[in-house]
């Protein structure tokens, strides 16, 4: 394929991606919205209250970046394993392997579009932050690469859990048993330094803490862990997935029926 003919067939996929979330914006943008005005309710205005500050920042302020964050990665991931888990139980995606399109390029059109969704719905769950709490940046540069590394991260992820994948029950094993506790303990809620010495340790462990406090510094300007070790996480993390995706593509891993 000519340069030309990968950018149309990249622009198509893409599209087609993008068009797909859009069209039902009501199944896929409005409801993290709400969710996310809940916990501000809940979280920020209730517990808040009685919390009072953490790192310097009112509760609500802190919880901030933890919640956009965490709402990136659930779509980002939702998205592509979605999307290819139907292309391949539909028996299209067959269409495109067998296609002149690179593997890396039909990877980068799903992988695109699960970034797409994870950072529109992100930014709209950032203006309803707006209404709750100050919003804050520390870093700019930083928070669009950590946002959007974070959204390839988990779009790879989603694509390789739809390789897996048997069945549309096997689509939601990861982010119920993975994905949700590793989120919901990595520090979206609280800072590390308040946990006791033996689960702060644990908590070091867990690899969403990472992205959450490179995020949170990009905005507040604070972290529990090394800014340089959340990029780095970030940055091996999309590599090897992206290797470990195209070698499964490459061998047909899960996609001959």
């Amino acid at each position: 394929m000519t340069p030309r003919e990968q950018f149309n067939a990249f622009n198509t996929l893409l599209t087609k991606e993008i068009l797909r979330f859009s069209r039902i914006w009501v199944q896929t943008i409005l409801p993290p919205m709400i969710t996310t005005a809940l916990y501000f309710v809940i979280f920020g205005e209730l517990i808040g209250a009685r919390i009072g500050e953490v790192e310097g920042f009112r509760y609500m302020d802190y919880i901030v970046p933890g919640l956009i964050l965490m709402t990136v990665i659930t779509q980002s991931y939702a998205n592509v394993v979605s999307s290819f888990y139907g292309a391949k139980f539909q028996r299209h995606i067959e269409e495109l392997m067998v296609s002149p399109m690179p593997v890396g390029l039909i990877i980068a059109g799903f992988v695109a579009g699960g970034v797409a969704r994870g950072l529109i719905v992100g930014l709209a769950v950032m203006l309803v932050a707006a209404f709750f709490a100050d919003l804050a940046l520390h870093s700019l540069f930083l928070l669009l690469a950590v946002a959007l590394l974070t959204a390839m991260l988990f779009s790879l992820g989603g694509l390789i859990n739809a390789v897996f994948a048997n069945s549309f029950d096997d689509v939601s094993i990861v982010p119920t048993f993975v994905l949700t506790p590793l989120t919901y303990l990595g520090g979206v809620f609280y800072s590390v330094s308040m946990l006791p010495g033996f689960w702060q340790q644990i908590s070091l462990v867990n690899p969403v803490l990472y992205i959450v406090n490179g995020f949170r510094y990009a905005m507040l300007g604070v972290s529990d862990v090394s800014i340089g070790a959340s990029l780095g996480l970030l940055s091996l993390g999309v590599m090897g997935l992206f290797l470990w995706a195209h070698y499964l593509l490459r061998s047909g891993r899960g996609l001959r029926g």
